[in-house]
């Protein structure tokens, strides 16, 4: 007897859904998992988290991953936990180990080389990463045995606060927290101050408390997320704007706005800003102003950056259900 699946019927989503991503998912995974709860025919994630990470994972509908790549540039701030003492293969808990040490350091020690690590500072990717080298991804290489050259590379730890520690007994640690630049990984940074206080370490927790304007406060995990009915699944939404909160709003007139949307620049008397988001009239049963997309204003003319389409409008306007 043949059995046939039940596909679930797609239907066009537009906005941001703050996820908490569980530990064990990769990004992916809860990228496919956000995306059949909501049955959405297009989404996206804005950076991507280790499977060891749990935390904030912004996730893109429709027309919102047009704006995805500005969230990779933002700030991001992680708790985490380096186990001093043990260094593993892979910088974290899931490695095999490599080597044991005693914890010798004093507290002072460990205050000094965290002020070492603030500010701009330099980073050597690990194997154990996504980063690609001649269209590969290093940890494809990595679980190969093999270890390619990798260009140190310039980011900024904002802060690094201490929040706990234990340098004596059974599993000596430092409690770590870390707002850091784009491009910041978090598990070279926990090895690089567990080797410069003399005794090596890994991580052993990682979570990504912010990201940008979100926070985990803001976020829903995977089951509660799948406990609601379907349309609460949609209310979780925040809208695309969003994505721009450092964008200036500009709004222009139903006239203006449609030739915007055409891709048309529109002279005015606005002054040079790098960042702006536009808006059109509100439309419908609607009170607020519609987003049609980001650009620049130069010399007294907007120009557009990334539009949406009248069909995306349309959609955000009247959804789906």
């Amino acid at each position: 007897m043949q059995r046939h699946s039940t596909r679930v019927p797609r239907r066009p989503v537009h906005g941001v859904l703050l996820l908490d991503k569980p530990l064990g998912f990769s990004s992916n995974q809860a990228l496919q998992k956000a995306k059949w709860l909501l049955r959405a025919e297009k989404a996206g994630h804005t950076g991507t988290l280790d499977p060891l990470a749990t935390g904030v994972l912004p996730i893109c509908f429709g027309a919102a991953t047009k704006f995805s790549q500005l969230h990779l540039d933002a700030d991001k701030t992680y708790e985490t936990v380096v186990r001093l003492g043990v260094t593993t293969t892979t910088g974290d808990a899931e490695g095999d180990v490599l080597e044991t040490r005693p914890v010798t350091c004093s507290v002072g020690q460990v205050v000094e080389v965290l002020d070492r690590f603030t500010g701009p500072i330099s980073q050597i990717p690990p194997m154990h990463s996504a980063l690609k080298k001649d269209g590969k991804a290093l940890y494809e290489y990595a679980r190969e045995g093999v270890t390619v050259e990798r260009e140190p590379r310039a980011v900024t730890i904002h802060e690094l606060e201490l929040v706990d520690l234990r340098l004596e007994g059974h599993e000596p640690f430092l409690r770590l927290r870390v707002r850091c630049s784009k491009g910041t990984y978090i598990r070279t940074l926990g090895e690089d101050i567990a080797a410069a206080l003399g005794c090596g370490g890994h991580l052993s927790l990682l979570r990504r408390v912010q990201t940008g304007p979100f926070d985990a406060g803001q976020c829903i995990t995977v089951e509660a997320l799948e406990a609601l009915p379907d349309e609460q699944r949609l209310q979780r939404l925040l809208p695309v704007q969003a994505l721009l909160p450092d964008h200036t709003a500009v709004t222009l007139d139903s006239d203006n706005a449609a030739r915007f949307l055409s891709g048309v620049r529109r002279r005015g008397t606005w002054s040079d800003l790098s960042r702006v988001a536009i808006y059109g009239p509100p439309a419908g049963t609607s009170h607020t102003p519609v987003l049609l997309g980001s650009g620049h204003t130069q010399a007294g003319e907007l120009i557009p950056g990334r539009l949406l389409s009248p069909i995306e409008i349309q959609q955000i306007l009247e959804p789906a259900t």
